[in-house]
């Protein structure tokens, strides 16, 4: 990758309005958006079989990032923060997705640096765990996050544990 390549990809990474929401306020459209894109991804597209509502998104912040296109508004990216105590004793990131359509240009990470944003300014001083597949390592690395155990086999794909520090 040249020096130009991570300008570019700013360049043609859509501008997104940020929503920071528990689940019970998220409209029903919201909701029905980003249940279609997870789906979208982790099942049909990832051939994941397994219970998307495991029973964390109601106890979780949701951040979704929404563009304007041709007057109307998509669901471009989206994650949830699980609460300290939920999943791990760390708030943790998860439900990672963007659709096929907004890759390579950068908005993954733009959409991780919101959500550790969104994350330290609820609970200012925390660590931050995270379940990541495996293939992805690397990008979280650059996150600054740190494997902290060997990987392991979730709903068919390899993940590792990872921490990013307080």
């Amino acid at each position: 990758m040249d020096a130009l390549t991570p300008a570019l990809a700013q360049l043609a990474q859509p501008a997104l309005e940020w929503q920071w929401s528990r689940l019970s306020g998220l409209a029903p459209g919201a909701l029905y958006a980003v249940m279609a894109l997870r789906q979208q991804v982790f099942v049909a597209e990832q051939r994941c079989t397994f219970v998307d509502a495991d029973g964390f998104d109601v106890d979780a912040w949701h951040l979704l990032g929404w563009e304007q296109q041709r007057g109307d508004r998509a669901l471009a990216a989206y994650l949830r923060v699980v609460d300290p105590g939920g999943k791990y004793p760390e708030p943790s990131i998860g439900r990672v997705v963007t659709p096929l359509s907004h890759r390579g240009i950068g908005l993954g990470r733009a959409l991780m640096v919101e959500g550790m944003a969104r994350s330290n300014a609820a609970w200012p001083g925390r660590a931050i765990r995270i379940a990541a597949q495996q293939r992805l390592e690397a990008f979280y690395a650059g996150l600054g996050f740190r494997t902290m155990a060997a990987p392991y086999l979730e709903d068919g794909i390899l993940h590792v544990e990872m921490l990013r520090a307080a």
